[in-house]
């Protein structure tokens, strides 16, 4: 948006004094279950028609749905839901490169797709997932990369 398009704005008498706020152009990604083309394609037509989005992506083998658009996650949601008649939920796997330990109680997660671990937000998990000074200490006691180390290694 350039200056003159805020100016004019800021000096137009046709619309009223309250100033609309506009969408964000989000990425949605959702975690739903496809197990056929026909499902695929229910749950495709389910948000194409909504108003706001531009693109909808399937990964089906990883059952997830990525939108794009000027959207709210949340109807989106509830619109894939109310549509499908399928649990739907809000992709809740990251990268396992991207935890800092990835196989640790609370993060890793059978049913994730290869690749993904659970999303650690929470405190609690996420101090599962961190090791002790202690141990860190006797892990890089031994390390290769130590010019410290036990001479018998």
């Amino acid at each position: 948006m350039g200056v003159l398009d805020h100016v004019s704005e800021m000096f137009d008498c046709s619309h009223s004094h309250k100033m609309k706020k506009r969408k964000q152009l989000q990425t949605v990604e959702i975690k739903v279950k496809m197990d056929c083309e026909g499902c695929e394609r229910k749950v495709r037509r389910s948000v194409e028609g909504m108003k706001g989005v531009s693109s909808v992506t399937l990964e089906p083998k990883a059952s997830k749905v990525t939108v794009v658009g000027y959207v709210d996650p949340n109807k989106v949601l509830a619109r894939m839901a109310h549509r499908t008649g399928k649990k739907v939920e809000l992709w809740p796997y990251v990268p396992y490169d991207v935890v800092a330990h990835p196989y640790a109680a609370g993060v890793y997660d059978k049913k994730a797709p290869s690749g993904y671990v659970r999303r650690a937000d929470d405190p609690g998990v996420s101090q599962l997932a961190r090791a002790s000074s202690t141990e860190v200490r006797y892990t890089t006691a031994f390390s290769d990369e130590n010019p410290a180390a036990c001479v018998v290694m």
